[in-house]
């Protein structure tokens, strides 16, 4: 593996869900790494601003860009910003995503199209809009955050797991079409990661993931942000269309 292979020196990279959790590990990890950053966020523009600073601190330029990924309109805008704020995007990372967590008999039709909107059809509209600039200059790099729920299922996240299984479809499929192109599309599959939707949980629900996790703890944002990174740069130069499982063992 050559030196420069970890390098994001002069790419730019956006981020959606880029504020908080994984996402912003995600964002400060490229820009650790070289990458000026895109943050996506949807309402917290504290927190936005704040990841813009810790990489702007890094010595990269950042922008925050407000857009609801679910909308076509908006994401259309938000990739024409960042565009005018940084240049090409040679980087995407498709992370941003809700829950409406609840048994799928009782579940509210808009419950799960709030989900598969955000989700899944958020990653299908951000790629659309940056796939073009892409290919025409026959580089460019697509992450989607999946998950263990999407590989496996869960109970009381029948909407969930439909979208982060259709986000590895969707990875798949893309990768076919755009390597032609040079354009890889991977995916990273966490398990059950620090954030505030698992800060959140009962300590009977922490047990029972510890027992099922081979390693025995929940993982970091910056396990992600490092799997998201391999991916997305030179050093997986000859990798597209995987699923990497970042879950301590538990899809095993």
């Amino acid at each position: 593996m050559e030196a420069g292979s970890w390098s994001f020196l002069g790419k730019v990279a956006l981020v959606t869900g880029g504020s908080r959790g994984i996402g912003r590990a995600v964002v400060l990890r490229l820009a650790e790494l070289g990458a000026d950053v895109a943050v996506n966020y949807t309402s917290d523009a504290a927190a936005a601003g704040q990841v813009v600073a810790a990489a702007g601190a890094l010595g990269r330029r950042a922008v925050a860009v407000k857009a609801d990924v679910s909308s076509a309109d908006e994401v259309r805008r938000m990739a024409a910003d960042v565009e005018e704020a940084l240049g090409p995007i040679d980087v995407l990372v498709n992370n941003a995503g809700i829950t409406r967590d609840g048994l799928f008999v009782r579940m509210p039709e808009a419950d799960w199209d709030a989900v598969l909107d955000v989700n899944l059809k958020g990653a299908f509209l951000a790629s659309k809009a940056v796939a073009r600039g892409m290919m025409k200059r026959r580089s460019g790099s697509i992450v989607n955050l999946s998950s263990v729920v999407g590989r496996r299922g869960n109970a009381g996240q029948a909407n969930y797991a439909a979208a982060k299984a259709g986000l590895i479809g969707l990875t798949k499929s893309l990768a076919r079409e755009l390597a032609p192109r040079q354009i890889r599309v991977n995916a990273v599959a966490p398990g059950y990661i620090e954030t505030d939707m698992t800060a959140a949980l009962a300590d009977e629900a922490k047990a029972a993931i510890y027992t099922s996790t081979p390693l025995s703890r929940l993982g970091r944002p910056e396990d992600v942000a490092d799997a998201v990174a391999f991916l997305a740069g030179d050093a997986a130069a000859f990798v597209t269309g995987v699923v990497l499982p970042v879950d301590g063992g538990m899809g095993i």
